[in-house]
């Protein structure tokens, strides 16, 4: 189990109602951790239509997470 902190923006912020979080996790990547939160704030959107960032560099959801990490959350951008 490790802890790390992970950061909502947008429709992600408003479903959570809360700007970041730490969690204890046994997530290995930020697929896995995205998973996790997802179910337990109902997100409905598709992890392959959002973006992540691991300590504010933009990752892949199959990159690994440690210790003290920062995992930053995007939902899709919405255009118009």
């Amino acid at each position: 189990m490790i802890n790390v902190t992970a950061k909502y923006f947008a429709v992600f912020r408003e479903k959570t109602g809360k700007e970041s979080e730490v969690l204890l996790t046994s997530a290995a990547t930020a697929g896995d951790l995205f998973t996790e939160v997802a179910t337990r704030h109902l997100f409905s959107d598709p992890m392959l239509r959002c973006k992540v960032a691991i300590n504010d560099e933009l990752a892949g959801w199959d990159s690994g997470i440690s210790e003290g990490d920062i995992v930053l959350f995007f939902p899709p951008v919405a255009g118009g």
